[in-house]
């Protein structure tokens, strides 16, 4: 007898296309579409912030759902809970949408001020997100088999469920990932009482006397996972990637599951956002065609022989930008030209804003974030620059990879899953990896790749290699599918 179609609702504080600050919201749209695919009723919940718009995203309301009291300490807040959708050309996944004008309406960046970086009130407002979620769930009367929280800003739903809503969720399981462990949803020991939880459930959802949704997430779920093999390794091992929850996590048996990427959404042959389609077979007419377009676009020169190295990243110390820009004065010594795209850390963007007005030509720098021209870089570019500090799973490697675009990366996290060094001999591998975070590994792995660059024969061999590789979600959402139907079936 066939299994039985699961019920899940899949809960994440940013989902592409609604809301996006970086690959959470890749994988939140990517990972529900793929279970669907596999025959399942999936549904995803998230916020809407002051920067999403519900006439594009279609977002309407539900009679039921509308001004819905929510208690955030002694303060009571309505919400009314929209209806959209997401889709690809195969499928459709419901999307529930929490809005609120103090909490979300009124803000236009997801967690900070886009100014000033001023983070908000964050405890409050996920506090009230996740109880309008256990709220939408009992005013439906839908009480899905799993419900998947994904970061900590999803962190105390499964306090909620186990201690206040018992009864009515007996035969849900909850499934918690961590998408960055060092990223912990951490707030005062006064932001318990804002919690609304009893007071025996706290030693569960602090940890060194402070409020954290993490803990939380963990101590309350069935299953915990996170988003590559090696990373579940490293945070129950070391204590600085693990925020200083490794005990925790090793005790909980994490398991790590590799990210997969939309490959409706990044994909060289369909891809609506570059000008030129490739595949494997005409990848050398199309990168050079898509290179030209890039170049056009960023007021770079045109030099048929000298490679296009990008990054497209969150400006801070995780994603390696500092050591990007130790490296830059050497590298632009080189015959390359060089393009970032991101925002964050404000020191950051103004050093990378001085040495683009000092390197005309050689570096373009855009700061933001801009989704269509994300597809641009990665279709012209001959090298994609990943130096990561830590990396739980990335995602951009792969995309890179899909487009023919070889990756320069360091040895951590989701890297040493995805990415095999490059033997000349063998022709095996897929990029190039060193393994220290110093600035004279990171140019050294650039310049092996600038050396085979020049050995087109050989380059050609790795850029094969890399269009080869399947990076779609299929395996991944079976894993995920596995673990869920493991969890039911400890009732």
């Amino acid at each position: 007898m066939p299994d039985r179609p699961l019920s899940i609702l899949f809960v994440s504080s940013e989902v592409y296309p609604f809301a996006k600050t970086g690959g959470l919201a890749d994988v939140s749209h990517a990972l529900p579409i793929a279970l669907r695919e596999l025959g399942h009723d999936v549904r995803v919940m998230l916020p809407k912030y002051g920067n999403v718009s519900e006439r594009r995203n279609r977002i309407h309301e539900i009679n039921r759902l509308k001004e819905v009291p929510i208690a955030v300490g002694e303060t009571v807040e309505l919400a009314t809970i929209k209806s959209s959708s997401m889709q690809n050309p195969r499928t459709k996944v419901q999307a529930y949408v929490t809005t609120n004008y103090t909490y979300f309406d009124s803000k236009k960046g997801l967690y900070a001020d886009p100014i000033t970086g001023e983070p908000y009130n964050n405890d409050e407002r996920f506090i009230f997100f996740d109880r309008s979620v256990v709220t939408t769930c009992l005013l439906l009367g839908w009480f899905p088999d799993i419900i998947h929280c994904n970061a900590w800003q999803t962190g105390l739903i499964g306090a909620y469920i186990r201690t206040m809503h018992k009864k009515e969720f007996a035969n849900t399981r909850l499934v918690f990932t961590i998408h960055n462990a060092a990223d912990q949803g951490v707030f005062p020991a006064t932001s318990l009482e804002k919690t609304g939880l009893p007071k025996e459930v706290y030693p569960r959802i602090t940890h060194a006397k402070q409020l954290n949704f993490t803990k939380a997430g963990v101590e309350f779920a069935d299953a915990i996972t996170t988003v590559s093999p090696t990373y579940a390794r490293e945070i129950t091992k070391d204590k600085v990637l693990s925020g200083g929850l490794h005990s925790l996590f090793r005790a909980h048996h994490i398991v790590g599951i590799l990210n997969g990427i939309d490959t409706y959404h990044w994909n060289p042959k369909t891809d609506p956002f570059i000008p030129h389609h490739f595949d494997s077979t005409s990848w050398k007419e199309g990168k050079a065609l898509n290179k030209k377009a890039l170049r056009d676009r960023l007021k770079l020169p045109h030099e048929e022989k000298v490679p296009i190295l990008a990054t497209i990243a969150r400006l801070g110390e995780a994603k390696g930008i500092p050591l990007l820009v130790e490296v830059l004065p050497a590298l632009l010594r080189e015959s390359v030209q060089v393009v970032l795209l991101g925002e964050g850390d404000p020191s950051l963007s103004a050093t990378l804003e001085k040495l683009a007005a000092k390197h005309p030509g050689k570096l373009a720098f855009i700061a933001g974030f801009d989704d269509e021209l994300a597809h641009l870089i990665e279709a012209g570019a001959d090298m994609y620059l990943m130096p990561s500090l830590y990396e739980p799973c990335g995602l951009n490697q792969m995309y890179s990879m899909v487009y023919g675009t070889v990756p320069i990366v360091r040895a951590t996290g989701g890297l040493v899953d995805t990415v095999e060094d490059f033997d000349p001999d063998a022709r095996t591998g897929t990029g190039f990896v060193f393994r220290n975070y110093a600035a004279d590994d990171f140019l050294s792995a650039i310049k092996r790749a600038l050396a085979l660059y020049r050995k087109p024969t050989y380059w050609a061999v790795l850029v094969q290699n890399c269009m080869s590789q399947d990076f779609s979600w299929s395996t991944s959402a079976r894993r995920y599918e596995a673990i869920y139907r493991e969890i039911l079936a400890r009732r």
